[in-house]
């Protein structure tokens, strides 16, 4: 067979490419150097609800006026005018094109990757190409991972029992938290909370109503720390950890002595406290002063002796350190 013998007349060419356009599965819009319609595929028809015989011939501004002033309009100026491609920004573009996944029943728009391309035709006028790919799908999946990786984030960063900032968490505000205290040349305040015979109150109790007082604790101090910066973490079992970024000594003394009659006032009963028959907390503070910073094993070492001799004198206390001396409240 001869190469010329080989070769498909034009007209049957022409008709394979329209086949195949109709036949793929994305939306393939070709317009003319007029604007105007002079492919609409299968595809198109399926998801618009219009047929190609609605649409062949048209001014595709006529059939999509909203889309002049958009990006979509921009980019078929650009194609037809300066042989200038473009693909959408999904972002900005989720769904120029009214399509549906069912046209009949309408519903939420099928999300959307666009593509314009110019098409020189030989012999004609400059042409141009929109490709319309139906991303639903991927995007729902991008929607479902963020929305997982933010559950993990949430599950890594919260303590479960409680609610509040779990040890992890903790960690590392204190070292963030300490870094931009000393950037900005600012006090850094740290109490240890921590639940006086906790392990008597959930051998009497129960290890049931153990988790509710934990938890009845727990809501009470994250409703005294008001400021955004503030942070309230469970440090381990009936301990608490509260972080108060810009806050000397005098302004977390008396938070801390707030938050120590608060708890007291809950009077949550615990038989085997002793005098005060319920439940009450001791809270050591440590506070980072410049021209003095410290690293975060030190500022914590600090309030945790100074909650060691709060337990020491008697509970329900709160004690300070302050230049290596500590000064307690006492309740």
């Amino acid at each position: 067979m001869t190469e010329t013998g080989s070769m498909q007349p034009d007209a049957q060419r022409l008709s394979l490419l329209e086949s195949v356009l109709s036949a793929a599965n994305l939306g393939a819009i070709v317009l003319d150097s007029e604007r105007r319609i002079v492919l609409w595929n299968r595809w198109m028809e399926r998801h618009s609800g219009c047929p190609a015989s609605a649409a062949l011939g048209v001014d595709f501004f006529t059939l999509y006026p909203d889309l002049l002033q958009q990006r979509v309009g921009t980019a078929i100026g650009q194609a037809l005018r300066d042989n200038f491609p473009s693909l959408l920004s999904q972002t900005l573009n989720k769904a120029p094109f009214a399509l549906y996944a069912n046209a009949a029943l309408r519903g939420e728009r099928m999300q959307q990757a666009v593509a314009i391309t110019p098409v020189d035709v030989a012999g004609a006028t400059r042409h141009c190409l929109i490709q319309i790919n139906d991303v639903s799908n991927a995007v729902g999946r991008e929607k479902l991972l963020r929305d997982q990786t933010l559950v993990l984030r949430t599950e890594t960063f919260l303590d479960g029992l409680t609610g509040v900032a779990n040890r992890r968490h903790f960690d590392v505000a204190m070292e963030k938290e300490l870094r931009r205290a000393k950037r900005i040349d600012s006090a850094l305040s740290l109490l240890m909370i921590d639940i006086d015979s906790f392990k008597s109150y959930n051998d009497h109790y129960g290890h049931q109503q153990g988790d509710a007082c934990l938890i009845k604790v727990a809501a009470t101090l994250a409703e005294m720390l008001q400021r955004p910066g503030d942070l309230l973490a469970r440090y381990g079992g009936e301990e608490f950890a509260a972080i108060l970024p810009e806050t000397d000594a005098a302004h977390a003394l008396q938070l801390a002595e707030a938050i120590r009659a608060r708890i007291c006032g809950l009077d949550i009963s615990h038989a085997r406290a002793g005098a005060t028959k319920h439940i009450t907390v001791c809270i050591g503070i440590a506070t980072m002063n410049i021209p003095n910073p410290v690293d975060s094993d030190a500022l914590i070492g600090a309030a945790d002796r100074a909650l060691y001799l709060a337990k020491h004198a008697g509970r329900n206390r709160v004690m300070a350190q302050s230049q290596g001396k500590a000064r307690q409240e006492i309740g």
